[in-house]
C-alpha cells in the first residue's frame, strides 16, 4: 500500500504544479486509470488514497509542491498506444526541436472541431519531448471576449494539455510594427488608400493599384499618419507586395495591417493599427521558432499568403500538416451562431447541452480522454470527416463503464404494492456488477398495510399483463394482480427465474431531474444513494444511461450522457 501511496503523489504533485497549486482528484483519478491501466481493479482503494493526497498536496505551498516533487520524481508515463500510431513528422532534419502551436482566436469556446488542432500539436510536441505554443491571437478587438482567455485555458487543462511558453498577440503589437516599417523602407509593402472594391477589381484582373508605385518616403509617411491616429478606419491599410500574376487572387497584394478604432479588451485605445492574421501569425511562427503548423486544408490560401512574406523577410517556412474538415452533423460548431443563438436565448449558454463545445461535453459526463482518443483517431487525413455522436458516445462507454457506479432510477413513475412480501427492511446491491471494491449501497424498503411498496416505470409496469410474472431487479419476483393508478401484486419467491426483470425504488426514493441533450428535463425517482453522490460524479441510471451529477441541493439535477 505504501507503494501505491508513493505513485499517487507524484501524480497528484505534478497535477498540482500544473494547475496553479491546486490539485483536482477527478483528473489524477482519470490519469492512473489512463496511463496505469492494470490498477483498474485497485480502483476501491486508490480513490481513498487519492483523496488523501490530494488534501494533503494542497495544503502545501507551491514552493513545497515543488521542492517535493523535484524529491519524489515525476511519475512513469506509459506510453499511449495513440502515441505509437501518430504518424512521423516530415522534415525532421530541418530543425534542432520540434516546436508546435496552438493559436485560437479568444472570441468563443473551443469545440470539438478546432480541439483537434490543439489535440495534434500537443500529442507531437510531447511525442518528440519537443515545445508545445499556446498564443491567443487576439489583433480583432472587434470580436475579442475577455473572458475567453481563461475559458480556453480552462479547456485546455480539462483536456490533460499543459503548455511550455504562453503568447497573446495584442502584447506584441510593436513587434509587427517593427517588422511593418522594415518592409515599407525596403519596398516590400506599401501603404494603399484605394476603395476595397475599386481594389478588388484591378487585383483579379492582375493590375497595380495607384498606390502600389509610391516611393519609401511616402509609404513611411502614410505608415506615421495612420500611427497618429489621423486615418479613419477603412481608410487605409499596409498592402504586402507580391506577384500580380499569381493564381490565387486572394495571394495578390494581401493586406497586412489596417485601421481599426475600437478598443481592445486587453490594451484599451493604446494601439489603433491591428495587424491582420497571415502578417501577425507569420512574424510569431518566425520568432517563436515553430517547426511544424497543424492546419485546416482550407487555410491553403492563407499559407501561400504567409509564404510570400517569408520570402520577403529571408526567412525559412515552417512545415505546414494539413488535414480535412471535420464536421459533426447535429453540432453547430460555428462560434458566431453559438454567440448569436446564447444572445437571443436560444441556447443557455456555452455549456448548453444541445453544443459541441468542449464545456458542453464535460458537463453531459464526456471524459477529456475520450475526446482525445477519438480526435487522434481521425488523425491527419486529408478527407474531410464526419464524426458522428455515436461514435464519440461508444468510445465514452468503454472508458466510463468501468468506474461509474450503477443506481437505480425510474422514469414517470407508478405506485406498485406487493402483498405477501418477506419482512425484509433493506436489501444490500454492489456499487459495480463485476468491481466488488466498490463497495455496495443499501436500498431500504417501505412496509404499508401489510404490503411492501415500490414505484416502477409506467412503461415497465405497461407491458406486463395482468396475473403475469415478473422480477423486481435482485430482490424478489412478483405476479401482477391488478393495474391503474396504484397497481398491485402478490409475492411469488426470492430465487431468480427466468421471467422479465425492472427496476424499482420503495422508501426515501428521490425527486430527480435530468436534462438530455434535446434540453429536455426528465423527472423521475432515484435510490437514495444518489443523495450521497458529489456534483460531477458520472454514474449509470440502469437501464436508462450514464449520467453526469450536475447538484444534489436543493435538488437533485444530473445531465444525459448516453446509453
Amino acid at each position: 500500500m505504501e507503494e501505491i501511496r508513493n505513485e499517487v503523489l507524484k501524480w497528484v504533485l505534478t497535477n498540482a504544479v500544473e494547475h496553479n497549486g491546486k490539485a483536482d482528484a477527478k483528473s489524477v483519478m482519470g490519469k492512473l486509470i489512463a496511463e496505469l491501466p492494470g490498477w483498474k481493479s485497485k480502483i476501491g482503494e486508490l480513490s481513498l488514497i487519492v483523496k488523501e493526497v490530494v488534501d494533503e498536496v494542497n495544503s502545501m505551498s507551491s514552493e513545497e509542491q515543488n521542492f517535493q516533487l523535484k524529491k519524489v520524481g515525476a511519475p512513469k508515463k506509459a506510453e499511449h498506444a495513440e502515441k505509437k500510431g501518430l504518424q512521423e513528422l516530415p522534415e525532421l532534419d530541418r530543425f534542432p526541436l520540434v516546436v508546435t502551436r496552438f493559436a485560437p482566436n479568444p472570441n468563443g469556446p473551443l469545440h470539438l472541431g478546432n480541439a483537434r488542432a490543439a489535440i495534434l500539436s500537443h500529442e507531437y510536441a510531447r511525442k518528440y519531448k519537443g515545445k508545445f505554443i499556446l498564443r491567443f491571437e487576439d489583433t480583432n478587438p472587434e470580436k475579442v471576449l475577455l473572458e475567453m482567455y481563461e475559458f480556453i485555458k480552462r479547456d485546455l487543462r480539462w483536456l490533460g494539455m499543459s503548455w511550455d511558453e504562453e503568447y497573446a498577440q495584442s502584447d506584441r503589437i510593436e513587434k509587427y510594427y517593427t517588422c511593418a516599417e522594415q518592409l515599407l523602407g525596403e519596398g516590400k509593402a506599401y501603404v494603399c488608400t484605394c476603395d476595397v472594391e475599386k481594389f478588388r477589381l484591378m487585383r483579379d484582373a492582375g493590375e497595380p493599384c495607384p498606390c502600389r508605385d509610391k516611393s519609401t518616403e511616402e509609404n513611411l509617411a502614410g505608415w506615421s499618419k495612420m500611427l497618429s491616429g489621423d486615418v479613419e478606419q477603412g481608410a487605409a491599410v499596409v498592402r504586402i507586395k507580391t506577384d500580380l500574376r499569381h493564381p490565387n487572387p486572394a495571394v495578390r497584394d494581401w493586406p497586412a495591417l489596417r485601421v481599426v478604432k475600437t478598443p481592445h479588451p486587453k490594451t484599451g485605445e493604446k494601439f489603433k493599427i491591428w495587424p491582420l492574421y497571415n502578417f501577425s501569425v507569420s512574424i510569431d511562427d518566425h520568432e517563436m521558432g515553430v517547426s511544424h503548423v497543424f492546419r485546416g486544408k482550407e487555410h491553403e490560401g492563407n499559407e501561400q499568403c504567409q509564404r510570400t512574406l517569408f520570402m520577403h523577410l529571408g526567412w525559412d517556412y515552417p512545415v505546414a500538416i494539413q488535414y480535412g474538415r471535420l464536421a459533426i452533423p447535429g453540432a453547430p460548431l460555428s462560434k458566431t451562431q453559438t454567440i448569436q443563438a446564447i444572445s437571443g436565448g436560444k441556447l443557455t449558454g456555452f455549456d448548453d447541452v444541445r453544443l459541441a463545445t468542449l464545456t458542453a461535453l464535460k458537463r453531459r459526463g464526456i471524459l477529456p480522454e475520450t475526446v482525445r482518443q477519438v480526435i487522434l483517431g481521425v488523425g491527419l487525413t486529408l478527407v474531410d470527416s464526419s464524426l458522428s455522436w455515436e461514435t464519440l458516445y461508444a468510445q465514452n462507454r468503454k472508458m466510463v463503464d468501468e468506474i461509474a457506479s450503477r443506481y437505480f432510477f425510474v422514469q414517470n413513475p407508478v405506485k406498485l404494492m406487493v402483498k405477501n412480501a418477506p419482512d425484509l427492511k433493506e436489501v444490500s446491491l454492489r456499487a459495480h456488477p463485476s468491481r466488488p471494491e466498490a463497495g455496495e449501497r443499501i436500498l431500504p424498503l417501505e412496509r404499508d398495510n401489510g404490503g411492501m411498496g415500490f414505484y416502477i416505470s409506467r412503461e415497465d409496469c405497461d407491458k406486463i399483463q395482468e396475473n403475469g410474472t415478473f422480477r423486481l431487479k435482485d430482490l424478489m419476483n412478483v405476479k401482477m394482480v391488478k393495474k391503474g393508478k396504484v397497481c398491485e401484486a402478490e409475492f411469488e419467491s426470492l430465487g431468480i427465474i427466468n421471467v422479465p426483470k425492472i427496476h424499482w425504488v420503495s422508501k426515501g426514493a428521490l425527486q430527480v431531474e435530468v436534462l438530455t441533450p434535446e434540453n429536455e428535463a426528465v423527472k423521475g425517482l432515484a435510490e437514495p444513494a444518489v443523495a450521497s453522490l458529489e456534483p460531477g460524479a458520472i454514474v449509470q441510471f440502469e437501464r436508462y444511461g450514464f449520467v453526469r451529477i450536475e447538484s444534489i441541493s436543493p435538488k437533485i439535477l444530473a445531465a444525459y450522457s448516453h446509453r
